[in-house]
């Protein structure tokens, strides 16, 4: 059984920025993980967005706290807590803080059934 909190020290050592926008740590990845690739968490400052980008395996954004406005290939929505945004494997994706406070992001990673 592996536990990791989102305060451990080996989470908070894989700080890093998240295409632009947000700070994001990696709670448990890949070295571990069968056939997912990470779960993860991201800190979008009010005003501040995750750019535009594509990423080869399917993620689920699960808003944890805040908001703003997603955008997944075509699509825009405004996305609030609690909300699960699921995002296909190589489709542009985005989201904008524009609340007034902090959005929490959890990030799960999975590659696409074949």
């Amino acid at each position: 059984m592996i536990v990791r909190n989102f305060n451990d020290p080996e989470v908070l050592q894989t700080t890093y920025r998240a295409h632009y926008g947000a700070t994001a740590r990696m709670v448990l990845t890949s070295q571990f993980l069968k056939s997912m690739e990470f779960l993860a968490y991201a800190m979008l400052p009010a005003g501040n967005v995750i750019e535009e980008h594509v990423d080869e395996v399917e993620e689920i954004y699960l808003i944890a706290q805040g908001g703003g406005l997603m955008k997944v290939g075509s699509e825009e929505k405004a996305v609030k807590e609690w909300d699960a945004i699921w995002i296909p494997a190589g489709e542009p994706h985005r989201l904008e803080n524009n609340t007034e406070g902090m959005t929490l992001i959890l990030v799960v990673a999975a590659y696409p059934k074949e």
